[in-house]
């Protein structure tokens, strides 16, 4: 890729507060937990770490609440070689939280408050354009405006700067902003909600891929879960790449390791092939181990699994 290989990231920042109890309460009842974890997330800071984990040197564009949580979670993205220089606190905003309850049966019940993500505005990204400018790639999701992705997705268009969409949650887009797009990594449900093909086969996973082609889009990636992931360039034959076999403890944030370590690898010059193989190699290790950003592994541990899978 032209510029100097750096990576921006734009994206929502959450903190996680997970109560394990045995059941969950019913109005007016009150119930003793169990656990109480703290934990960052937002898909957003979830990627962005697992690239500067990775080896990638990343620039961030999000916003924080004014708040102590909001002070922890910068100095944690720092020491994930994160640059934080344009994500933004926010007077009078709570930084961004999920709120999860988990029952004896492993069940959750989550309520969410967007707080300082919403401040992620185009005048926000305007902002922070050098970041983007200055950038080889830029990776979005869809936790933040969509009104903002696409203002960052135009800037990067018109700076020869690559636009990766990670389509999370799954939401309706319009063309204008897929034709933005220069590579596009749902999972199954996001490429479904997109293409309206439902996705159970490799044979649908081809025709699907076709489809967001059709819309501009020259690379293809949708997630299958343990199935590997479809690789699929404009033109060219697709093919399925499988994952690596491990014994899974949860998949939070496996979608996120695999995009972060996946445009780290591509922009240090691997294949498309070999880019897919590195991120299934950091996801694999990711659900191993439990929670979001303390599962991403660091560059040294993914560069020994591969070396044991030969």
């Amino acid at each position: 890729m032209s510029k100097s290989a750096k990576l921006a990231v734009l994206g929502s920042i959450n903190a996680d507060h997970i109560l394990n109890l045995t059941h969950f309460p019913r109005p007016g009842e009150t119930v003793i937990g169990e656990q109480y974890t703290v934990a960052f997330g937002g898909k957003g800071a979830n990627q962005a770490v697992a690239a500067g984990r990775a080896g990638a040197e990343i620039a961030f564009i999000a916003c924080l609440g004014d708040d102590a949580i909001g002070e922890r979670i910068r100095a944690q993205l720092a020491r994930d070689r994160v640059d934080t220089a344009a994500v933004e606190t926010v007077s009078g905003e709570p930084t961004g939280v999920a709120m999860i309850f988990v029952n004896g049966e492993g069940e959750n019940s989550i309520g969410i408050c967007a707080g300082a993500n919403a401040a992620l505005t185009p005048a926000c990204v305007a902002r922070h354009q050098q970041a983007i400018l200055d950038a080889s790639a830029l990776l979005m999701q869809l936790e933040s405006p969509l009104e903002s992705v696409l203002a960052a997705a135009k800037l990067a268009r018109a700076h020869q700067t690559q636009v990766i969409l990670n389509p999370a949650p799954a939401t309706p887009l319009d063309d204008e902003l897929l034709a933005l797009v220069d590579i596009i990594t749902p999972n199954e449900t996001e490429a479904e909600s997109l293409t309206g093909i439902a996705v159970a086969s490799d044979d649908d996973a081809a025709r699907a891929a076709e489809a967001l082609h059709a819309k501009g889009i020259g690379t293809v990636l949708i997630t299958l879960g343990r199935r590997g992931v479809w690789l699929s360039e404009q033109g060219k034959k697709g093919e399925r790449i499988a994952g690596f076999t491990v014994k899974a403890v949860d998949t939070i944030a496996a979608g996120d390791t695999f995009n972060g370590a996946f445009i780290t690898a591509r922009l240090e010059g691997k294949s498309l092939h070999d880019a897919v193989r590195f991120a299934h190699a950091a996801a694999a290790i990711a659900v191993t181990r439990p929670g979001a950003q303390p599962s991403v592994p660091w560059r040294a541990e993914i560069d020994d699994f591969l070396l044991q899978q030969g």
